[in-house]
Parts: C-alpha cells; structure tokens; sequence
C-alpha cells in the first residue's frame, strides 16, 4: 500500500487514501491535525495528515510505501489524537516477480491473451495481457492488486472485454525505467530473479 507526500506541491500533508468516492458525497472530521474522510454512508475514503514531518518519519516524497515502521507511528499518532480507528492495511509487496505458466487465447479480443501467473505463496493470477512479446515461461514484473502505477494509475479487480484480470504485467515504461525501450511490449526478466520476490525500481 502506498501513501503520498507532495510537501512542494501540497504542502506538509501525508495522503492516506483507503478507497474511492464521490468527491460531492464526503464528510470530513478533525482530529487534532488529522481529517478523516468518510463517505455520506460512513465508509472510510482514507486520512490527510497535516503537519506531516512534525509526527513521522518520512523517507521521500511521493508514492511512500506503507512500511511496518510508518504505521506504527501513525497508530501513535491516532492514539494520541483520539481516534481509534483501526488501520489494518495490507503492507504485503505490490510489485512482484511472477512467472508465466500459461497463456491462452482471448474469446472477445485477437490482440489480447489470458495468462495465469504464479506470484508466489501459492497464488496464481488471471492476468489479461495486451503485450505482443507476453509468453508461457517467462519471469515478468507483476503489478497486483492494489499496486499505485508510476502513472497513477491504481491496479483494481476488472474485466476486459468480458474476462476477469487480476492485476498487470508491466512494461519497462510503465514502471518508469530510465531507457525504456519504445517498443510494445512487457519487461521479461533473467532467470536470476526469485518468484515472488518484491522488485523494486
């Protein structure tokens, strides 16, 4: 999971978003320099934390991976400022080795095919992969669910064109790799990577 920090662009404010809404249906409640912010029907959208360096530790600006370290200080900080919300966050890698065990057709799409994808720990992905270089047998880089894309672009449950896909191979200029080549097609990785390792970039 990731948090985002902008203090140029912002100001000194740790966004914690937990999931979409209607930006014209929110409610929003202070406690002490913390807004939470709920949907109309009191679902939790996600946290803005203001004076941010003041209360935490944070490692550099932008996407900011949710670490074990940051969310203890930020249950401090809830505890401090009486709010008892639990934050129970996934903290598990979202950007992952997997492996390609195989690939198959599209019913509804030429230019599309279905892999199943081994990430590791026993989970196997239906990924839907538009990628002209994607193959059985190949060690890529998996974005999974819940992933936030160099773009922005946050990695849900979908369908396309009627299938179900459960996250993204990605290309190198997806993951915003310096040199990327401009050709389509995703990143195939060396025999020397571990499925299910994090990848980092």
């Amino acid at each position: 999971m990731d948090v985002f920090y902008n203090p140029n662009g912002i100001g000194d404010c740790l966004l914690i978003p937990i999931k979409d809404g209607d930006r014209y249906e929110i409610k929003q409640e202070a406690y002490g320099d913390i807004t939470k912010i709920t949907s109309t029907d009191g679902s939790i959208l996600g946290y803005n934390i203001f004076q941010a360096s003041k209360y935490l530790e944070l490692q550099g600006t932008g996407a900011i991976r949710l670490t074990t370290e940051l969310l203890e200080q930020l249950k401090t900080l809830f505890a401090k400022n009486n709010l008892d919300d639990a934050l129970e966050f996934d903290l598990s890698p979202k950007f992952v080795v997997g492996y390609v065990v195989s690939k198959g057709p599209h019913e509804n799409a030429d230019k599309l095919s279905v892999c199943q994808v081994d990430v590791g720990e026993e989970e196997l992905l239906q990924i839907v992969c538009g990628a002209p270089n994607v193959d059985a047998n190949q060690k890529v880089v998996v974005a999974k669910v819940g992933a936030t894309m160099p773009s922005g672009l946050q990695i849900k449950p979908s369908e396309l064109r009627g299938v179900p896909s459960n996250g993204m191979i990605c290309s190198q200029k997806e993951l915003g790799l310096p040199n990327a080549p401009t050709e389509k097609g995703i990143y195939v990785l060396d025999d020397s990577y571990t499925v299910g390792e994090e990848f980092k970039f």
